[in-house]
């Protein structure tokens, strides 16, 4: 092919493909899609990936699939979804422990939640909680700290096991505070709340679903959130970061991505349709009872926040000198 013939191909290409986007964008989805939550049900992931997949399921017009396929700490379910079709049949709800934690702890992963996926769109944000005993002779964050400091060692806290997001955020509440506490990691959030409950650990962070009974109950006492600000949900809980443990700010995040190099069109017609379900006063309201609040951007400021959780918690991990189990 002459230069001439090369040129007039490039550009009925170029005009070509804004129409083949389109016919994408129509005819998707033709199928159910399959929403893959990482994790066994029951847990927050599993909660808000279904609350989602309902939504999504009536504004596409097509069944989305809840998929739970847990192991590893999230790894499974997540490399399962890296190494599918790029169509948009195939997606994850991602969160802080899959897409920040397990890339910080984890070394050899066989995939990079930076290049593998293909971030759509967030859908919910918001704090982790931190939790004692109502026995505990701590009534705010700063008795707890105080009574960390003047017996060093002699503190337990309890997380969902080790590199979970929960320890993550307790060894930088631990680093923040300038407190010396001891990590009892457990096979799950249910055994550790077990023994929170029994006072056999003294505090634990968690977002604040599985708390709430226990907190509206009167066995556990809630001292304070990890977001920057108070969080509206719980007017009365003041900020963590401005209550003994200056700069420490986290927050538990849910998104939706695929693999990498899906169609521009698919993307495009999944952001907008979940950032619609964000945006819907009902979803806000049922969002809220979780402990959670709608979460919109585009996805290149949801790639652009992913790699930020990446640099913030591997400098947690590599401070704490966490290993993998």
């Amino acid at each position: 092919m002459d230069r001439r013939g090369f040129v007039a191909a490039a550009a009925a290409l170029a005009l070509a493909l804004p129409f083949a986007q389109g016919a994408i964008a129509q005819s998707y989805p033709d199928k159910p899609v399959r929403l893959v939550v990482p994790f066994p049900p029951g847990g927050s992931n599993d909660v808000i990936g279904r609350i989602v997949a309902q939504a999504l399921s009536e504004r596409l017009g097509q069944q989305v699939v809840v998929d739970n396929r847990g192991g590893a700490g999230g790894i499974v379910g997540t490399e399962a979804v890296a190494k599918s079709a790029p169509d948009g049949y195939t997606l994850v709800i991602g969160a802080v422990s899959t897409f920040a934690g397990n890339p910080s702890l984890h070394q050899n992963l066989s995939f990079d939640v930076t290049k593998d996926f293909t971030a759509i769109a967030p859908v919910a944000q918001g704090p982790f909680v931190l939790a004692v005993p109502a026995e505990s002779p701590a009534k705010t964050t700063e008795d707890l700290i105080k009574l960390a400091k003047d017996k060093p060692g002699s503190i337990n806290y309890g997380s969902s096991g080790v590199g979970s997001s929960l320890h993550l955020v307790s060894e930088l509440f631990r680093a923040k505070a300038g407190i010396d506490v001891v990590h009892v990691p457990y096979k799950g959030l249910g055994p550790a709340m077990t023994d929170l409950l029994s006072g056999r650990i003294q505090f634990i962070f968690s977002d604040m679903s599985p708390l709430a009974p226990y907190i509206e109950s009167g066995k556990l006492r809630a001292l304070g959130v990890s977001t920057e600000g108070t969080f509206a949900s719980f007017p009365n809980l003041r900020p963590l970061t401005a209550s003994g443990a200056p700069g420490f700010v986290a927050s538990g995040w849910y998104g939706i991505l695929g693999p990498a190099k899906m169609p521009e069109a698919v993307v495009a017609r999944l952001h907008k349709e979940l950032t619609a379900i964000a945006q819907d006063p009902a979803m806000k309201e049922r969002l809220a009872k979780l402990g959670v609040a709608p979460w919109t951007s585009s996805p290149a400021e949801f790639q652009a926040f992913i790699g930020d959780e990446i640099k913030k918690w591997t400098e947690v991990v590599r401070t704490a000198n966490i290993k993998p189990e």
